[in-house]
């Protein structure tokens, strides 16, 4: 087999890991205690179609914007919606909130910004830094 093939298969290791992690983390994929092969079945399809939900609602709410290789450095724009800030906003509208909806939907845009604050000086430092890069 050469070595371009098993680079290739360790790619797309890569990403079912991300995948099965995502799914734990947000839609309880590892939270079953099960004893049959059928209730495995539908909890584990289930907890799969949750996160294609949740992940193309965080894929149609990116804006289309013109290719720009360096945006993420330079931009002052919070990060795109992703699967875990989609599920908190999700849940509001599906359940009796605790909060209001706005206070949830201004933390929201607050992490947003602040996650893209840290992201922009992240990159910064690396690109001043070039022992680091």
């Amino acid at each position: 087999m050469p070595l371009s093939e098993l680079v290739r298969v360790a790619g797309i290791r890569w990403c079912i890991e991300e995948c099965f992690q995502a799914a734990k983390g947000q839609v309880g994929l590892d939270h079953c205690q099960v004893r049959r092969w059928t209730a495995w079945h539908r909890h584990i399809t289930l907890a799969v179609l949750a996160l294609a939900f949740l992940a193309a609602l965080a894929a149609d709410a990116i804006p289309a914007r013109t290719a720009q290789p360096n945006r993420a450095a330079r931009s002052t724009d919070p990060i795109d919606l992703t699967v875990p800030e989609i599920r908190p906003l999700l849940s509001v509208l599906l359940s009796p909130p605790s909060t209001s909806p706005r206070r949830l939907l201004h933390w929201s845009n607050w992490r947003r910004h602040h996650q893209a604050t840290v992201r922009r000086s992240h990159y910064q430092r690396r690109l001043a830094d070039p022992a680091t890069g």
